[in-house]
C-alpha cells in the first residue's frame, strides 16, 4: 500500500517535460534550438547558427548555446568545422554508447554524460524494464555551448528554462550550462535510485511474507540487471566530476568550479545508495535460495515420512503374498481383519510420531 502510495506521489511530482521544441526541426535538421545569450539574458532573432556565432564573435560578448537530438554525421561536420571541433570528439558525439568522461581540446572540453529514467510499472516482474539510459554530450568553449541528446527522454529543457530564469548564474558563460546539465542529470540519477527502492522494497516483503512465492529469484535477478544498468550510468562519473571540480580548466572559472564539487557531492550520495541496494539484492537473493532450500528439506522429509508410512502395509502385504501353504493364521477366520487392524494401528502411531516431531 505504501508502495503504490508512493508511486503515485512520484508521478503527481515528476518532472515537466519540455514540448515546446520538436526533436528535429521542420527544417530536416537535428538542430532543436540556438539561442545567443549576453549577461545571462535570451537575445531575439538568432535562428541561424552562422548568424548566432557571427554575432557573439562580433561584439565579443555573451555565447550561443545549440542543442541538438541525435544528429547524422553530415549534420555535425558543418558544426565541427565552424567551431573547430576535434574529429575523434565528433565520432563520438555521433555514434553514442560512450562511456562518461570528460576530455579536453586544446580549448574545447567534450563532456559525455548518462542520462536516466525510471520506467514505471504496475507490478515488477522477471523481464520489466526500470531503467531506460539516454546518452548526452557537450562541448563546451569560450563564447558556445553544443549539446547533443541520444535517445528519447533526457531532454533540456527545463534546464534551460531554470538557468532563463536566473540570469546571474547564466551570466558565468558556457561553464554554467555545463554545470546546470551536470546537476540536472546527477538529480535524475537520485530520482530514479530512490524510485528503485520502491521495487527493492516489494521484493523484499514477498521474499520474507509468509506465502513468498519460488518465483522471485527471476524478479530479484532482473532488478539487479537493471540496477547494474543504472551504476554503469552513475558510476563512471565520479572522476569526471571530480576533475571539473578540482582541476584548472580554462573554460571553467574558478567561481564555478564550487558548483561541481556540489555536483560531486550528489553523485556520492547516488553511488552510494546503488552499492547499498546491490549488497541488499544480494542478501535477499541469498535468503530466498536459503528458503527455496528449507522447503525443498520439507517436502522431502514429508515425502519420506508418508514414504515410511506406507512400507508398514507393504511389508505384510508382501510377506502375505508369497503364497505358502504353511504360513500363521492364514486359514483362521478371523485372519484378515486383525491383520488389517494391526496395519492401520501401526500406520496410525508412526503418522502420530512424525507429526509430534513435525515431520507431517
Amino acid at each position: 500500500m505504501f508502495s503504490n502510495l508512493r508511486r503515485a506521489v512520484r508521478r503527481g511530482y515528476r518532472r515537466a517535460v519540455d514540448l515546446s521544441h520538436p526533436a528535429r526541426s521542420p527544417l530536416g535538421s537535428a538542430v532543436v534550438n540556438c539561442v545567443v545569450y549576453v549577461d545571462g539574458a535570451r537575445q531575439d532573432g538568432c535562428a541561424e547558427v552562422e548568424e548566432a556565432l557571427r554575432r557573439v564573435r562580433k561584439t565579443g560578448d555573451g555565447f550561443v548555446w545549440i542543442g541538438l537530438h541525435e544528429p547524422t554525421r553530415e549534420e555535425l561536420a558543418g558544426l565541427a568545422e565552424l567551431f573547430g571541433l576535434h574529429p575523434l570528439a565528433v565520432e563520438d558525439a555521433v555514434t553514442a554508447h560512450q562511456r562518461p568522461k570528460v576530455e579536453r581540446f586544446d580549448d574545447i572540453l567534450f563532456s559525455v554524460f548518462k542520462t536516466v529514467r525510471y520506467v514505471e510499472h504496475e507490478e515488477l516482474t522477471a523481464t520489466s524494464e526500470v531503467v531506460e539510459t539516454g546518452e548526452l554530450m557537450a562541448f563546451t568553449g569560450d563564447d558556445f555551448v553544443i549539446t547533443i541528446r541520444h535517445g528519447g527522454h533526457g531532454t533540456l529543457g527545463p534546464v534551460r528554462e531554470s538557468l532563463e530564469a536566473a540570469p546571474d548564474q547564466l551570466a558565468k558563460g558556457p561553464s554554467s550550462v555545463l554545470h546546470a546539465i551536470a546537476d540536472h542529470v546527477v538529480d535524475d540519477y537520485v530520482a530514479v535510485t530512490d524510485a528503485v527502492q520502491n521495487d527493492i522494497d516489494a521484493v523484499e516483503t514477498a521474499v520474507f511474507s509468509e506465502y513468498g512465492g519460488r518465483g522471485d529469484a527471476g524478479r530479484i535477478y532482473q532488478l539487479k540487471r537493471e540496477l547494474l544498468e543504472l551504476r554503469r550510468a552513475v558510476a563512471p562519473l565520479s572522476r569526471p566530476l571530480q576533475h571539473l571540480a578540482t582541476q584548472p580548466i580554462p573554460v571553467i572559472p574558478a567561481e564555478v568550479r564550487a558548483y561541481f564539487r556540489d555536483v560531486s557531492d550528489h553523485l556520492t550520495r547516488a553511488t552510494d545508495q546503488i552499492n547499498a541496494y546491490d549488497a541488499l539484492l544480494d542478501s535477499i537473493l541469498q535468503a530466498h535460495l536459503a528458503q527455496v532450500t528449507v522447503a525443498q528439506n520439507e517436502d522431502m522429509r514429508k515425502i519420506t515420512a508418508w514414504a515410511a508410512i506406507v512400507a508398514v502395509p507393504t511389508m505384510v502385504c508382501g510377506v502375505y503374498g508369497m503364497n505358502f501353504d504353511n504360513m500363521p493364521e492364514l486359514h483362521w477366520a478371523y485372519g484378515y481383519p486383525i491383520v488389517v487392524g494391526v496395519m492401520a494401528l501401526a500406520c496410525f502411531v508412526i503418522h502420530r510420531g512424525f507429526r509430534r516431531n513435525g515431520w507431517l
